[in-house]
């Protein structure tokens, strides 16, 4: 399993822009075979920044990803909505990466 994460700041004069391409582009990855997962939400205590979260099958779903059109499209669409260089932490994942956390169980 591969999991991203990313951390962008947009620019404030480009947000409905950005808002606009990522709820769309979020569709188009969700529909992808090998995805299992894209979220992007927005830090509530810095303005215009967002984490994407994104969870591919393996890294052949992650290469498939990388070169499907809407991918193709958006990376430069981003590059003209960012205010610096994003962020990343890429997680190659043995297995499912999900267990159940320790410290909290539901009463």
């Amino acid at each position: 399993m591969i999991l991203i994460v990313l951390r962008a700041q947009i620019r404030p004069d480009k947000r409905a822009e950005w808002l606009s391409g990522i709820s769309e582009y979020k569709s188009n990855v969700n529909s992808e075979p090998g995805n299992i997962s894209f979220d992007y939400h927005e830090n509530l205590e810095k303005e215009n920044e967002f984490v994407i979260v994104e969870v591919f099958r393996d890294g052949k779903a992650g290469e498939e990803h990388v070169n499907t059109d809407h991918a193709q499209k958006f990376f430069p669409f981003m590059s003209t909505v960012v205010s610096a260089k994003p962020e990343i932490n890429f997680q190659n994942v043995d297995g499912d990466a999900w267990s159940e956390m320790a410290e909290v169980t539901p009463q």
